[in-house]
């Protein structure tokens, strides 16, 4: 029985592949273990030379296309590897080495059935090892616990938890689908971090601006809130607040954009000249207030906390799964006019489940995407009305009147661009 169902080799030019990817993923990994071999009678036993032939003897094995020869070439490196470490006179009681010889083994014969693979691998195998010290010093004194512990949470719930999530259709007006609800709370989680990671990798001495930006991937309304408080609070920087507070907009349509491309193409195709325009009017009115945000020193509180809140997430799988029933519902009972009133109500809360419900719709193929147009934009409407109320409530009437025209022009934008859609797909 051939190993691994490999590639006829019956050309030299093609076992020569083989071997030289083999070999030269161990000379990759060999050369970066050398720097660290040390030197002297504590130096140890694997550097460039080792590796190299270790990578060989995985392809030799691989071409062979036998078990025996597998199997006898692996426990070879394996012993050597433990033999290594057993009686090695190192200080480092680690066995980094010892692990990356045996797999430098495989991916040596990984190189037959799939060279480019085997080579991606053995280049991050390398980059894995060079950067020691660095990934150290991240977990141990950059990296948070609540960090840690919320990085952890988004592994589980998308490398554990959504491929078990059935994609199927169930429950009342056949329009709920577990695996796409979890995959957008799976998106929730995953932009929101990587807005968390930016904010933290720049510090919090870039500004409120930029800070508001990164929030609005987690809530523009949230963010427009805490700026509020914030310019409350102190005064000098009302301009720099409402900066942070417009340009939050800016992440949350680029997020709107995001999940409505996954959610339903010809929904997004249909909304992208709207969220474009009014992308484009939060980014010139913010801008105005830029240079004094970029110039204002975040408090160290602001830059720290969780890269996303479980709460939201659930809230927001909450929200999606009650308006996808009532937008359904409202269609059955009172025709397309009803999802527009539903999707309305349910934008005085949030704007991205609504807009995603009718993007399901239009999915599913209970309407049109001309006909999401509308449903999306009244939803936005409602909630930049909450928006509003939030800027008076918490910032106060000075806050109020830097950040209330730039909703209005964000909001003028966005039903500018909605109408031309539903002029060109007349």
């Amino acid at each position: 029985m051939p190993f691994l169902q490999a590639v006829e080799l019956d050309e030299p030019t093609e076992a020569a592949l083989t071997l030289a990817v083999a070999t030269g993923i161990g000379l990759l990994v060999g050369a970066e273990r050398e720097r660290r071999k040390g030197t002297g009678r504590g130096r140890a036993a694997a550097g460039l030379r080792t590796f190299a032939l270790v990578g060989l003897i995985g392809g030799v094995a691989a071409i062979l296309e036998s078990w025996a020869a597998l199997v006898t070439g692996g426990a070879f490196v394996a012993i050597v590897a433990a033999l290594s470490y057993i009686y090695g006179d190192r200080e480092d009681p680690g066995i980094t080495t010892e692990v990356a010889l045996v797999t430098v083994f495989l991916l040596g014969a990984l190189a037959h059935q799939s060279p480019q693979l085997a080579a991606a691998a053995g280049v991050v195998v390398t980059v894995l090892l060079a950067l020691r010290r660095t990934l150290h010093e991240f977990v141990n004194r950059v990296l948070t616990e609540n960090e840690l512990h919320d990085a952890l949470l988004f592994a589980g719930a998308a490398l554990v938890i959504l491929p078990f999530v059935p994609d199927t259709t169930i429950g009342p007006y056949d329009v709920f689908n577990p695996f796409r609800v979890w995959l957008f709370v799976v998106l929730i989680m995953g932009v929101s971090g990587a807005g968390y990671i930016a904010m933290r990798a720049v510090g919090p001495r870039i500004g409120l601006a930029l800070s508001g930006l990164a929030a609005g991937f987690v809530s523009s309304t949230a963010t427009i809130g805490a700026m509020g408080a914030r310019a409350r609070q102190d005064s000098s920087i009302i301009g720099p607040a409402a900066s942070g507070a417009l340009l939050s907009n800016v992440a949350t349509l680029v997020l709107m954009s995001i999940l409505l491309a996954t959610a339903n193409t010809e929904t997004f195709e249909a909304i992208i000249p709207a969220l474009g325009l009014g992308a484009a009017a939060a980014l010139l009115y913010g801008g105005g207030f830029a240079l004094i945000a970029l110039r204002t020193q975040v408090p160290t509180a602001s830059a720290t906390g969780r890269p996303f809140d479980l709460r939201v997430a659930f809230g927001f799988a909450a929200i999606l799964t009650t308006v996808l029933f009532i937008s359904a519902a409202l269609d059955e009972w009172v025709g397309p006019g009803g999802v527009a009133i539903g999707l309305a109500v349910a934008g005085l809360a949030d704007t991205h489940a609504p807009a995603l419900s009718v993007a399901s719709l239009v999915a599913a193929g209970q309407i049109e995407a001309r006909d999401a147009i509308i449903p999306i934009l009244l939803a936005m409407t409602t909630n930049s009305g909450t928006k509003m109320v939030l800027a008076y409530s918490t910032g106060g009437r000075a806050y109020a009147l830097r950040v209330w025209p730039g909703i209005l022009a964000i909001l003028a934008a966005l039903w500018t661009g909605g109408l031309i859609s539903l002029w060109a797909l007349e």
